[in-house]
């Protein structure tokens, strides 16, 4: 390079990354993986802040996640010394705080507890399972079959899961709806401490539905175990399971229906009658998962890994989302392909993943088989994203679509 060549300008990706990128607003929310591209610039592990003033660390290199997932000996569960350490109304705590359940312990506690959980969804029926989404998906396509126009979160996607957790769990509308309004809260990080006593209120009077009057439910199969849950562990475990089972569920749901209704290389295929409605899914797993970041796990040590030195009892947590799209993993072909970690990995991986694939390929299909010529009602890059550092959730899903059929 001679004197008189201009010097070339550092190309985006090599700038320097922040010292500690937020992944909360609407910054985040609108394109995390261009915030996902700027802290690989870190390395395989990244500085972020998960809520103002709430420090951690996310891992977005797919091997190391892998490691850390796999190694629960340096990377325990247990968030007990760090929930010491923020104040009560941090809005990320109840997504984060102790609470005694299959995914928040490790060792003896969580095979007993993973033993009841696991034996207890053993029990479902996949041909009834299948029966339950196909009936609340009519009920719920009925409801809007006359209209020209819908929103596919809030009159679909939000609504199916909620309905087919109340058959399977044996829990009361009334209950259910308080439920989810608990969870949602949680998730978005509105009004947290309200949210999650109305989560946990509402739990306990199913629990205590379900002592006085057990049935042919997964509430009930779970108390029925012969590690005997008590009250407060049955609760628990039941706030994790509806977790996992209402809010990522529908995400599955609608980034899925996102991508069929916008992507040529389905879209396409829709108006001929060839649903690829699992391909969508393995796309979806590995590109925008529902939980997209989470794992999280509390090194009772300092760690030093991939180059950075993890403090003892802050949160490392995991990317399934950036792990998945790690560029050093790109591969051409997703189709088939189960490699990705939108199920976790490790000994905390999903115990109810099979059941999560069956009630969103049955939703879309039976959402796609009514009403094969919808469309969406706005370009794809208007759809917005709900805020928060742990979901991949969109705002609404608005479709239109002939009002004749």
């Amino acid at each position: 390079m001679t004197a008189e060549t201009p010097i070339p300008p550092v190309p985006p990706s090599r700038e320097r990354p922040r010292d500690r990128i937020p992944m909360y607003g609407e910054e985040f929310a609108a394109d995390p993986h261009r915030l996902y591209d700027e802290m690989r610039l870190h390395g395989p592990v990244a500085p972020v802040e998960l809520s103002p003033g709430v420090e951690a660390t996310l891992v977005v290199g797919y091997d190391a996640a892998l490691e850390v997932l796999r190694d629960p000996g340096t990377f325990p569960k247990d968030p007990s010394r760090w929930e010491k350490t923020v104040p009560a109304e941090c809005p990320v705590l109840p997504m984060m705080g102790s609470r005694p359940n299959a995914l928040l312990t490790d060792g003896e506690v969580h095979a007993r507890l993973r033993s009841a959980v696991n034996d207890g969804l053993a029990r479902v029926d996949s041909i009834a399972l299948r029966e339950y989404v196909e009936n609340s998906a009519d009920r719920l396509l009925d409801e809007f079959a006359g209209a020209t126009e819908a929103d596919l979160v809030g009159q679909y996607a939000r609504a199916l899961p909620l309905l087919v957790f109340l058959q399977m769990f044996g829990c009361p509308q009334e209950i259910g709806d308080r439920l989810v309004y608990g969870m949602s809260g949680i998730f978005d990080g509105r009004d947290p401490e309200e949210a999650n006593a109305v989560l946990i209120q509402s739990i306990l009077e199913l629990v205590k539905l379900k002592r006085e009057r057990p049935g042919a439910d997964v509430t009930s199969w779970i108390m029925a175990h012969p590690v005997r849950l008590d009250d407060e562990e049955m609760a628990h475990q039941l706030i994790l399971l509806m977790g996992a089972g209402t809010e990522p569920q529908q995400n599955l749901i609608a980034n899925g229906l996102r991508l069929l209704l916008s992507d040529d290389r389905f879209a396409g295929d829709l108006s001929g009658g060839s649903l690829p409605v699992e391909d969508a899914l393995d796309e979806i797993l590995w590109t925008d998962p529902p939980m997209a970041n989470y794992g999280i796990t509390y090194p009772t040590r300092d760690v030093d890994f991939a180059g950075h030195r993890l403090p003892a009892d802050k949160p490392v947590v995991i990317s399934f989302s950036a792990a998945n799209n790690d560029p050093s993993r790109a591969t051409a072909g997703r189709t088939g392909n189960r490699a990705h970690l939108a199920w976790s990995a490790g000994p905390h991986t999903c115990p109810a993943k099979g059941h999560a694939r069956l009630i969103a390929s049955v939703a879309i299909e039976k959402l796609l088989d009514r009403l094969p010529e919808m469309e969406l009602a706005v370009p794809v890059e208007e759809l917005r994203w709900r805020p928060g550092p742990f979901h991949r959730a969109l705002e609404s899903l608005p479709v239109r679509f002939p009002q004749a059929r």
